[in-house]
């Protein structure tokens, strides 16, 4: 049952996540989001809560770590070291207040959050680029201690600035980096219960950058417009899938 010392993890899970990895890379390139948060819905119905966020978070950090090698030309590097700081003071702010917020709470905030902004495009304009960046790399480092995957609320602002869906996705990809660095120093998440899961973080860390490079392939062949349709689209639904787990968590339906 223990594939390669994973525990509770039999071969045919093994590669299954692993290809799950594949396809949610993939998917995280060719749309330009949503990839992290499909791939921890995935996980979530197999593994355990202990070491699900760490687990997850290294191997979404091996994702962006990969994407932006492949992409790195299409990098928008202007917006790197506000986001930077942001996220650093971000997972600080995060690790204090972690134990108090409930998470259905911050799933509503975020789930209005990335709706406004994904269909009020000009609001992700606001402001000069620089403290942007620096407020949302502090966001979604906050957020990210209670969610973990929030690609989603990055995604909106990096459009609003992206000329190109290459820039988007490539851009998206690292500024990720920085979240989930910054969210496992602050959890200590490498030396936190993972070390059995090493094996299987490899695996899906190496089909996630092969997944990487099949999305970039994809993206080149799909026009501007659809790209930007297929991005709002899926923006939207993830949207409404936090809006609606917020109000079950509310107990109103």
């Amino acid at each position: 049952m223990n594939f390669l010392g994973t525990p509770d993890i039999g071969a045919g899970l093994f590669a299954g996540l692993t290809l799950a990895s594949f396809a949610t890379a993939f998917i995280g390139v060719f749309t330009g989001t949503a990839g992290g948060l499909i791939l921890l819905a995935m996980m979530a119905q197999v593994m355990p809560p202990v070491v699900l966020i760490p687990v997850h978070t290294v191997v979404q950090l091996g994702s962006g770590v990969t994407r932006s090698i492949i992409m790195w030309r299409y990098v928008l590097r202007s917006t790197m070291p506000p986001f930077m700081i942001g996220a650093a003071l971000g997972a600080f702010a995060g690790v204090k207040v972690f134990v108090s917020l409930p998470t259905t709470t911050l799933q509503g905030i975020l789930a209005v959050f990335i709706l406004v902004v994904t269909w009020l495009p000009k609001l992700g304009r606001i402001g000069a680029e620089r403290g942007r960046f620096l407020l949302l790399g502090f966001v979604a480092t906050f957020a990210g201690i209670f969610v973990s995957a929030t690609g989603t609320i990055v995604a909106p602002f990096v459009a609003s600035v992206a000329k190109d869906r290459r820039n988007h996705s490539a851009t998206l990809g690292a500024l990720m980096i920085f979240v989930h660095t910054a969210k496992i120093v602050a959890f200590g998440f490498l030396g936190f219960a993972v070390a059995a899961y090493v094996p299987l973080m490899i695996a899906m860390v190496a089909s996630g950058a092969v997944g990487n490079w099949v999305g970039e392939e994809a993206l080149n062949r799909v026009s501007e417009q659809r790209f930007r349709l297929i991005l709002q689209l899926f923006l939207t639904a993830l949207g409404l899938q936090l809006l609606w787990n917020a109000v079950k968590g509310w107990g109103l339906a």
